[in-house]
Order: C-alpha cells, then structure tokens, then sequence
C-alpha cells in the first residue's frame, strides 16, 4: 500500500479528543497517509518514511467539511423571491412548493448534472461528507428518484417527503401516503428519514408518526425544528434519541436542557439566517450549556442557495457567539456526529484521509478573511482532487 508523507503543516488540526485543546492542534506538523487513512500524525520533525511526499508549504490543513444538511436535489431557480426578502417580503416555508413543480418537470438526467455542480462546488470549498435530502419531489415516484439521483455523490441521503403538504393534498392522507407507498419506494435509497415540524408544515403527532414509520424501516431519525418559533420539534427529537435536530433558531430554556440531556446534536444553518434576515441562532447559549453543534450549509434554492461552509463558518463567529475553533469544530467533528460517523470529522489514525488545505497559517483566517477562497486543495480518501 502507498503512503504520502504531508509535510510543511504550519497548523494542523486533528480534533483529537483526547488533546488538551478543542481542535487538537499541532503546529509545524506532519501527516502520513497510507491508502484511504490516515497512519500517523505528529510534529514534522519526527515525521517516518513515506514512498511518496507533499509539502504544502506553511499552510494549515484541516479535516474535510462534514455538511450535515442539504437541499441539493432541486431544478428551478428562486433568486426573484431572494430579492423580494431583502426588499421586506418575511421568509415562510410555502415556496417549497415553486421547486416542487420545477423538480417534478427535471429529467433524471438534468438532476444528476445540476447536483454534481453543486458538489463540485463543495468540494472546491474543502466539503468532503454531504448530506443530501429529498423533499422537494413529494410524490411516490419523484421522491425516489430524486434520492437515487443523490445516491450517486453520497451513501448519507435522506428521505425527506415529509417537507411540506402538496397544494391541494389532504394533510392527514398525504401523511400516510408519506409513511407507507412513498417510505417503501424511498427506503431502498436512503439512510435518513427528516420531517419539517414546524408552523405551516407538519405538527408533532404527524411528525412522530413519520419517524416511527421510519425507523420500522430501518432509517434513522433527524428532524428541522424550531426555524420560525418556538414549537415541539427539538423536544421531540430529544425524546426520540435522534441524531440531530436542525436550525434550532428560537429555543426555550427545556429546549437547551432537552439537548444537553439527550446528547441530540444541535446543527445550526447560519446561512438560512443571512438569507431570510431572521436572528441568529445563539451558539454561546447552546454550548455553554454542553449541547453538542454542528454547523452545515442547508444548501438549497430557497432559503439559503449557498453551498460554503467557510462562509458558514466566518457567520458563526461573527453572529452567533462561536469562536473560530468551535466553528471549526462544528463544521468538521460536529457534523460527523451528526452524521454518526466516526471515520470522518477528524485527522487521527485509522480515520478517512478527508482533509483539506488551507492557503493560510492556521484555521483562525477562515473568519478573519471572510469570502476570500483559501482552500487551495481538499483531498478525499487520500487522494487530492486538484
């Protein structure tokens, strides 16, 4: 098996647990990768032998970004009604339903091109776990389909039919239409059932009974919740034991209590916030209170058609009270757990070789240089891309 020594780390973050920092930094440091994983790590100068050397020059290499929540499956474009919001038209979920006709009338063939740019584009910004959700087919046959097309650029797809009621659908029939023939045709390709519980979606009775469904099914639960008010959504996924509950934007006291009891990670969408001028989530409130974050796009082409977590990232600490090494933390071993994934999120051996190069001496200038695309290089597996 080949390695490749990476050398001339200035900064390198690990995210080692078991490090006396929260990112496991080691400076002046060195990388070898043998195959797919990662073999060593440690200070350049102790560095071993290697078939095959990379020197990257003073700059800081990071794990991948692991985005835990995306829109990615969609055709139809939205930017009319992103400018009606920043003209003072308010954000509500009810132009789902534009994408679902434009989606419908794809062809499998302009999904998958139109989802492989945008994963292209993700990894040019260093994301190398994505999430991919479904959601904007609603129908036996789209929904399908739409999670076989994600099924191609990730096995972390989820099965999100239950986004919004169809115009013209009963609610109460189009969620047991949702819980029985569209989850057995969905099912087959996807790891991930999610409900939208939230005012002018779905309630909690509906969404409880979707995630039962669900997990019959063999898919584990995660759930968007609490976007647009306070609701029942984050103590529901609480309860539940699921992964991740995600926006999290307006939260009660026994919400953050709920959250720091169960161990449900809380993933936060700062981008949805920049794009529909609502408040921020408050992260200082939810990790000084234990709660586990994560920070993940929420690409999609309505409330928030960015597919940049350093963009995320620079947002998290400007807006939301993170300092630069939570976000990055959240936005690498964060979202892994989010994911319940333990092969990615961090640079320790025997993870995925998932990383990528900053053109910058440490992670800190994610935030520091906002908008300035300082991945020079995201490697997958191993492998560099470019």
């Amino acid at each position: 098996m080949t390695s490749t020594l990476i050398t001339g780390i200035a900064e390198l973050v690990t995210n080692d647990p078991a490090a006396p920092d929260l990112l496991g930094a080691v400076e002046h440091a060195a990388l070898v990768v043998e195959g797919t994983t990662v073999a060593w790590v440690g200070r350049a100068a102790d560095a071993p032998a290697a078939d095959a050397a990379v020197d990257v020059g003073g700059r800081a290499v990071l794990p991948g970004w692991v985005d835990s929540h995306s829109h990615l499956v969609f055709a139809g474009d939205r930017a009319a009604e992103f400018e009606a919001r920043m003209t003072g038209t308010p954000y509500a979920a009810g132009g789902i339903r534009t994408t679902v006709a434009a989606t419908r009338a794809a062809t499998d063939e302009q999904l998958t091109a139109h989802v492989g740019r945008l994963v292209a584009e993700m990894r040019r910004q260093g994301t190398t776990t994505v999430e991919i959700k479904s959601g904007y087919g609603l129908s036996v046959h789209d929904e399908a389909r739409s999670l076989a097309v994600a099924r191609q650029f990730t096995d972390e797809t989820t099965f999100l039919g239950a986004h919004v009621v169809p115009a013209d659908a009963d609610p109460d029939a189009y969620v047991d239409l949702v819980t029985g023939p569209m989850l057995a045709a969905a099912a087959p390709h996807a790891r991930w059932i999610d409900v939208f519980c939230e005012r002018g979606a779905f309630d909690a009775d509906q969404a409880r009974a979707v995630l039962a469904a669900g997990a019959a099914a063999g898919l584990r639960g995660r759930l968007h919740a609490n976007q647009l008010t306070q609701g029942p959504g984050v103590r529901l996924a609480c309860e539940l034991g699921l992964a991740a509950v995600d926006h999290c934007t307006y939260l009660a006291d026994a919400d953050v209590a709920a959250l720091a009891d169960s161990g449900t990670v809380a993933t936060l969408l700062p981008g949805v916030e920049f794009s529909t001028k609502q408040p921020y989530p408050d992260a200082r409130r939810l990790l000084d209170a234990g709660v586990h974050v994560a920070l993940a796009s929420d690409c999609n082409p309505g409330s928030c058609f960015t597919s940049s977590l350093p963009f995320c990232i620079a947002l998290a600490v400007r807006e939301m009270g993170m300092t630069p090494a939570e976000a990055v933390h959240a936005a690498t071993a964060g979202g892994a757990r989010a994911l319940d994934r333990d092969d990615v999120g961090h640079l320790t051996p025997g993870a995925r070789a998932d990383l990528l190069v900053l053109d910058a001496p440490s992670h800190r200038h994610l935030a520091y240089r906002p908008g300035v695309p300082l991945v020079t290089s995201t490697w997958l597996g191993g492998r560099p891309l470019w």
